[in-house]
Order: C-alpha cells, then structure tokens, then sequence
C-alpha cells in the first residue's frame, strides 16, 4: 500500500493548495464587507456590512497562471532577506568563523543538548512575544541545523527549536506590536491592558513546545533511524566534522560584528520601524565586514555570497507561492464571504464554547491570512461585536485570536517566514506538518482550556466597553 504513495514534492503541495483556492472562487459565494480606514492608514472591515455581490467574477485560468509571479512579487521582501542571509552566511563560513562557533557551542552544550533546546526556544518565544521577531530568525537557520548534526540529532530538531519559540512567542505574546497592540486598539480594549494573565501562562507554553521538541530529539540521539529526516542531505555539507577550528580572535570579532548586527535590527524594529528591507541592509554590512575582517578577497566573497544565494533558489520559489493562495483567494472576492460565515455559527454556542469557536475560526483564517496585523484588521472589528453578543469579553475574543494566529503559523505553508526557515534547512514540508502537527494539538487543547478558564473568571471584565455593549443591542 505505502510502496505505491509518493508523498509530493512541497512546490506541488502548494500548487495544489492554490488551486482549490482557485476553484473556491467559483463555488464560494462572493461577497465583501465594506471598510474604513483606521488611524494608522489601514483598512479594517465595518460588522454588519456584508453584502453579496451583484453578479460574480469568475477567474480564469490564465488568472491562475499569472497569481504565481504576481505572488513571487508579493513575498519578494521575505525571499531577496533569505538570499541575502544565505549569502552573508555562506562567506562566514568561509573565513572558517561558523564552524568555530559550532566547536565552541560543541564544548558547552556537546552533552546538554537539553538544556540547548530550551534556552533557545525560550529565548525566541521571549522576543517574539516582545518585539514581534520572525523573519530575523532565518539567520540562526543554518548554524542551529549544523550545530544540531554535529550534537547526533537532526534539522527537525533545529527547526523545531526555532518555530516552537516563534510561534509561542507570537501565540501568548504580552507585548507584540504588530498582533496584540493592533488587536487590542481594534477591540477597543487599553494596550497592554490584561497583561498579568498573559505573563502568567508564557512559560506553560514554552514548557509545552520545548517538551516536543526534547521527547522528538531523544528518540533520535537513542536511534538515529528514528529521524524524519535521515535520508535527507543536510546543509552546510551534511558531513559532522571530526574536529573543529579554534575560535580565534578573527572569529571572534566576526562574532561581535553579527551580535552588533542583531542590537541594531533590534533597535530598528523598536525605534524606526525597520523590517525585512532595512534588516537585509544590516545584514549586507555584515557581511562586508565579515570579508575584511576575515581577508578572504573580495573575489572569494563573491563567490561564496552567490553560492549561498543558489543553494537557497528552491526555498524562494516555495515562499512566493506560498503567497498565491491568499492572493487568489483576494483576486476571487471570497476571502470576506470565508470570515463571514465561519463567524455566523459563535452565535448559538455558549460563552465559554464560543470562546473555543473563535479560537478554531482564527486558526483556519490564519491560512487565508497569514499576515498577523492583516487578520487582526478583517477579524477582530467581526469577533469583538459578536463577542459582546454571546457574553465573551472582548480582552477573551483578542486572546483568541492570538492563539489562532501565533500557533497555526508554525504549520500553514501560507506563512512565508516557516517556509524559508524549513526551506533553508532542507526539510520538506510534509514532514514538518507529521512532526508540528502533534505540538499544535497540544497548544490547541492548552488554549482552549485557558480561553474557557478565561471566560469563567470574567478575563477582560474590567475594561470591556460598556458603550460598544449598547450600540449592538440597537
């Protein structure tokens, strides 16, 4: 029975998502909310608004085939960050400075590979939660799947590491600027308001998702056919070195460079507003640095920077069509019709079960719109209202949706940050869904024990408005 399924190649799995997409638009009911545009210039949908179109707009193949470079534009800033990093990264390793990293991380966590796992994912849940980091992970990518080879586990456990952290982060964020600030100004709730709650669960779910990934990455240490991904090549060579250089003062100073090009995105993201763009040009730098300070020749540099952008062709191409579907969904006006009827059955349900609904309704948009700031924009000016109908507060109906969104972007292949980060460590997507799908469930069940908990103990009760309450009942 197995010997005659072939499991599809990731860009196939993805052509065939954009194509039910493609074919939703001609079944799905067409329809759209009207929208006004908020303080900060972007546009948010009005509850109570929805209207069927007049006669419907059937897509054509030929708007199926032009979705595909017209996507690839869309996630162009996430793809030309991925090559850039690739590149930078690829001289690095030239100057000899990662693998003296990996030695020295080697000698320090060589026999507590447990105690790895949880510093980094606790690290990263820590500074998504905070600053909204996603993308500026990529970078850590490669040297964490080498460093994990070299340590007897695999690239399953390195990306597990990373995307654990990143989505928890996201998932029970305190502080994230661009999901619960923007949600909770939607909502209508103070920022930052019901912050003791969300500080209070963070390390529970950190527990959660270091203990899949520790569980998975014991199984591998004990056997190493227990890996997903044993027949697959590693990057970065996928040979474990016998013995590796000494960190020297070169590398060193290489090292310092790249610490100083991560406090600088920092502050930019804090301060400026910086995103993938400004961080490819701090990158860029770094990468001139790393050439002069390693005196490789500009010629070597080059070389090896455009070596690095090749290995990393195929994770592209995956990112941008990643991007089709939601865009095809955009082009086929039912991307509103979707929101709105996924919203219609909270109504009939209790408070504490509706809670759990709005939960399951953020989770399945959030592959239609894995923007989290852009779901917040079409959903919550929806849930919040309906929530004040069936009795979940509207601090209950934000948290929501941030478990909604955070958790499920570390499995839908519409986020293009999951798919550069297992891309460029040459894990196909299928096999990430087998090994994050279990950890979901669990942060799934988690969330929805403290959603109704939530709503029980009257979360959000305190600053609910009392005007947005009476303006519904009319």
């Amino acid at each position: 029975m197995t010997q005659g399924f072939k499991v599809p190649h990731t860009l196939v799995l993805l052509l065939g998502m954009m194509l039910v997409a493609f074919l939703a638009t001609w079944i799905v009911p067409q329809g759209f909310f009207d929208t006004a545009v908020a303080d900060n210039g972007r546009e948010m949908v009005i509850p109570g608004t929805y209207t069927l179109s007049d006669s419907r707009n059937y897509l054509t193949p030929w708007d199926f085939l032009t979705a595909i470079p017209r996507a690839l534009a869309a996630a162009q800033d996430v793809i030309f960050f991925v090559f850039i990093v690739g590149g930078v990264l690829s001289i690095a390793r030239a100057t000899g400075t990662i693998d003296a990293l990996i030695g020295r991380l080697l000698e320090r966590f060589g026999h507590k590979p447990n105690l790895l796992i949880f510093m980094v994912v606790f690290c990263f849940a820590l500074a998504s939660g905070a600053i909204g980091t996603a993308g500026e992970y990529i970078p850590f990518v490669l040297i964490l799947v080498a460093l994990c080879k070299a340590m007897r586990l695999d690239a399953m456990t390195a990306v597990g590491m990373i995307v654990a952290g990143y989505g928890i982060g996201y998932g029970v964020s305190a502080f994230n600027p661009f999901t619960v600030l923007i949600a909770q100004q939607i909502a209508g709730v103070p920022v930052y308001s019901g912050l003791e709650w969300r500080l209070a669960i963070f390390v529970p779910f950190v527990l959660i998702g270091f203990h899949h990934v520790w569980s998975y990455g014991k199984k591998v240490l004990a056997d190493p056919d227990a890996s997903l991904t044993r027949d697959l090549t590693c990057p970065l060579s996928g040979t474990v070195q016998g013995g590796y250089p000494k960190l020297n003062g070169r590398h060193q100073l290489i090292l310092l460079g790249f610490v100083a090009s991560l406090v600088t995105a920092v502050w930019g993201i804090a301060t400026k507003g910086w995103y993938l763009y400004e961080l490819g040009g701090v990158f860029i730098a770094w990468g001139i640095y790393t050439t002069l300070v390693g005196q490789i020749g500009a010629d070597v540099a080059a070389n090896r920077f455009i070596d690095g952008v090749k290995d990393l062709a195929s994770t592209a191409m995956l990112i941008g069509v990643a991007r089709g579907i939601a865009l095809i969904l955009e082009d086929g006006q039912v991307l509103h019709s979707l929101v709105y009827g996924m919203s219609l059955p909270l109504s009939y349900l209790g408070a504490e079960l509706a809670a759990v609904g709005m939960l399951i309704i953020q989770t399945i948009l959030n592959l239609f719109i894995p923007s989290g700031s852009g779901q917040a924009y079409v959903t919550m000016p929806l849930m919040a209202p309906v929530g004040d109908l069936i009795g979940v507060t509207r601090q209950v109906a934000v948290l929501a949706y941030q478990f909604g969104d955070g958790f499920s972007n570390m499995i839908i292949p519409t986020n293009a940050v999951l798919m550069g980060i297992i891309g460029m460590a040459g894990v196909p997507y299928h096999l990430w869904f087998r090994f994050c799908l279990p950890l979901l469930m669990k942060l799934m069940l988690a969330a929805a024990v403290v959603l109704m908990l939530a709503v029980t103990f009257g979360y959000g009760e305190d600053v609910q408005p009392q005007i947005a309450q009476q303006s519904q009942q009319g």
